[in-house]
């Protein structure tokens, strides 16, 4: 064998070493995933549905993970805000935005000047639950059910008040929705996340409220329940009726997911969609949703993506007949 054979047969020897070597160590590095703490961004306040839901996640993704999974509350602007900060992070798998139908469907036909791309700035995970709104009021309050609110509104035009986790969040567009169904003029009072409002609500200084985590108030007697805005009744509500069943048609929920920064890594992405699959069919998890009033949902990466893109479609259309403006 002459020298140049053998110095060719080397160079190749040494390529092959080479890319082995490479593969092994990102396979590596990525079998190795997670190796610190996670965040998890939920862009509304503490105490509504949306922190409710992130939280309820974050605990057994943390032991299934074997690290600390944190919730980092950033609220402002119905999610926007929150969501805005999200799409700047690194897309290396440690931080995920809980993204819901405000921030990912309604958002970008509410604010002229987003700040993100509801598809391309996002790398879906997985689909979490749906919750349907839920029409409260104080228990102090003189109404009983929906006539009596659309009553006493048509009787006092503007004169009530329904509060939001912000604008553009599903308790504004219910709220919205409600008013062009029912033909009347109440108020709409914005909050930094439905927590915030809900507190007002019970002490008052709103009316009412349309809204997804009000189970917990329900229950502790501190809110009544009006109306739900779904196609039928909860199974956690039984007695009380729909939207419909009152007399003014309209169904209005929320959906919740994960989601990653664009372009994070496929195995990355497969090993959170697998793990949180893992959890939502856990008996202790699917509960607690089930008791929120929620509809579990789960499913491929490829589904939530394909779920998003048809919610942006539809939601054009529940945004402009809510009538809510464009800031």
């Amino acid at each position: 064998m002459t020298f140049k054979r053998l110095t060719q047969i080397t160079k190749k020897q040494v390529q092959s070493i080479l890319c082995l070597g490479l593969t092994c160590l990102t396979v590596s590095a990525w079998a190795a995933y997670p190796e610190k703490p996670i965040k998890i961004i939920v862009p509304w306040a503490t105490g509504g549905a949306t922190d409710q839901v992130g939280r309820l996640i974050a605990q057994p993704l943390s032991q299934a993970l074997g690290v600390p999974v944190i919730v980092d509350n950033k609220a402002g602007a119905g999610g926007v805000i929150g969501t805005q900060l999200f799409v700047k992070e690194k897309a290396d798998g440690y931080t995920l935005l809980l993204a819901t139908s405000s921030t990912n469907a309604a958002a970008p036909y509410l604010y002229s000047k987003l700040g993100f791309d509801p598809v391309s700035d996002f790398t879906p995970v997985v689909s979490l639950c749906s919750i349907p709104n839920v029409m409260v009021v104080p228990t102090k309050s003189p109404w009983n059910s929906l006539k009596d609110i659309v009553d006493a509104s048509k009787k006092s035009p503007g004169d009530f008040t329904y509060g939001s986790a912000g604008i553009g969040g599903s308790q504004h567009l219910a709220g919205a929705q409600f008013k062009t169904a029912a033909n009347i003029d109440i108020r709409h009072v914005p909050y930094k996340g439905s927590g915030p409002a809900a507190q007002d609500l019970v002490a008052g200084h709103i009316d009412m409220m349309i809204d997804t985590g009000s189970l917990g108030s329900i229950k502790g007697g501190l809110l009544r329940p009006i109306a739900v805005a779904s196609s039928k009744r909860l199974s956690v509500l039984p007695n009380v009726p729909t939207f419909n069943e009152a007399g003014v048609p309209m169904v209005a929920s929320a959906w919740y997911g994960l989601v990653l920064p664009a372009g994070a890594p496929e195995d990355v992405v497969n090993r959170l969609n697998i793990e949180i699959n893992k959890i939502l069919k856990s008996k202790e998890v699917s509960t607690r949703l089930v008791e929120m009033g929620a509809e579990v949902m789960g499913g491929t990466s490829a589904e939530f993506a394909k779920f998003t893109t048809s919610e942006l479609k539809r939601y054009e259309a529940i945004v402009k007949n809510s009538g809510a403006p464009k800031e």
